[in-house]
């Protein structure tokens, strides 16, 4: 399955994005989908997951209540929206893609799609 990542930007702390990831390649309803970011210097940390009936999500402690994750399987798309966004939310967003939910509690996702960026400025 190919990932497509969109919808950075930069924007204000207090303010909203909306990513997207759109799949193709592969029967998207097969996968559970997630986020991981990336700042520099920092290592990659997982952001959200939604497993690919949508029933079930999880969230980093980091932005749980604040971010959420769902999913539109007739359009093979994920979002990710982020409220109340903060400057330590600026990290390179991926999109990933995995066959079983519980990867996303303990280890690594088997596709990835390239990053987008977001910055959040003070």
């Amino acid at each position: 399955v190919q990932l497509q990542a969109s919808g950075g930007g930069l924007v204000r702390a207090g303010a909203s994005l909306r990513l997207s990831c759109a799949a193709s390649g592969g029967t998207f309803s097969d996968y559970s989908i997630g986020w991981f970011r990336q700042a520099p210097g920092k290592e990659r940390e997982f952001v959200a997951a939604i497993s690919w009936s949508g029933k079930s999500t999880y969230y980093a402690d980091s932005v749980k209540g604040r971010f959420n994750i769902s999913r539109d399987n007739a359009k093979n798309t994920v979002y990710l929206r982020m409220n109340s966004l903060k400057p330590e939310d600026t990290a390179v967003y991926y999109c990933t893609a995995d066959g079983n939910y519980i990867t996303y509690f303990r280890g690594s996702p088997d596709y990835w799609g390239q990053g987008t960026q977001v910055t959040v400025s003070s």
